[in-house]
């Protein structure tokens, strides 16, 4: 009967942390998925380049060469004359060369920063050295936008932490109490141990490894939870949390995996510490 009651618990306790682990991995696809928004954002500036009426593709080509050197733009397009004129007239319905008998617009380049060129200084340096080039009459950019977007970005950024700061902390409080509660169950054999003359870690190595082992396996059973969630609302709904790259699911798995074991192994120290150093008496009273 104390047997079946002992894993009972063990394995109530199991299926509490494996939820609060879940709790962990969220917050980590939470963060990841504000990363990729962020990113996705960022890379969705538009500078445009307007070329010269006289500019010829030798100098478009060297145009690409220089956009194409480094890491500072993530991609680029070509917009001839014709169809800046055809983007024109469909946007606003009217056609300018009807009534001037020539095509005002000029062809351009339209060229999209990486996430790490796509603060407002990045952003200005780039302009400038595209408006360097004899051939470029113009070069725009929302400027407004990418200063308001680097200031909530920033602001979002110390939110979103504090958040996941006060999720985690919570985590690592629910896991703490509930192991607690299993090994109370224990704390007469404890006891008992002490009075026979065990040493410290004979008495805790049982409780830490066995814990440890419902953590890893907790940790397991909640990235199948997670892995299910990801799955539905991707496939279902349609939403694309974060990008299912391996190192994103390495992060993932690591953060969950590490979280169970690290957090079992602290809150079985600490339980087991504080029964061995209580007296025979001090055990009825809790």
């Amino acid at each position: 009967m104390r047997k079946h009651r002992f894993r009972n618990s063990y394995l109530i306790s199991a299926v509490s942390v494996s939820l609060v682990l879940c709790l962990i991995g969220l917050e980590c696809v939470l963060l990841l998925s504000a990363g990729a928004l962020v990113t996705r954002m960022r890379e969705n500036i538009t500078i445009t380049a307007v070329l010269s009426a006289d500019a010829d593709s030798t100098q478009c080509a060297r145009l690409e060469k220089i956009l194409s050197v480094g890491n500072r733009c993530s991609s680029y397009t070509y917009v001839s004359a014709q169809q800046a004129l055809e983007e024109h007239v469909h946007a606003l319905g009217e056609d300018p060369s009807a009534f001037l008998g020539y095509n005002p617009l000029s062809a351009s380049y339209e060229v999209h920063p990486t996430d790490a060129y796509s603060s407002p200084d990045s952003l200005a340096l780039i302009a400038a050295q595209l408006q360097a080039l004899p051939y470029v009459t113009e070069v725009l950019y929302p400027r407004d936008l990418a200063d308001l977007m680097s200031s909530n970005v920033h602001d979002f950024s110390l939110i979103l932490m504090g958040v996941a700061l006060a999720l985690l902390l919570v985590s690592l409080v629910l896991i703490v109490n509930t192991i607690r509660l299993q090994i109370y169950s224990q704390r007469f054999i404890i006891n008992t141990m002490t009075l026979v003359g065990a040493t410290s870690w004979v008495i805790r190595k049982p409780f830490v490894l066995r814990n440890m082992l419902m953590g890893f396996c907790a940790g397991i059973f909640a990235l199948g939870i997670l892995a299910g969630v990801v799955y539905y609302v991707e496939r279902t709904l349609g939403m694309i949390l974060f990008p299912l790259t391996w190192q994103n699911i390495t992060f993932v798995s690591v953060v969950v995996l590490c979280s169970g074991i690290l957090i079992t192994l602290l809150a079985s120290l600490i339980a087991t510490g504080k029964y061995i150093r209580m007296d025979n008496n001090s055990l009825y009273e809790i």
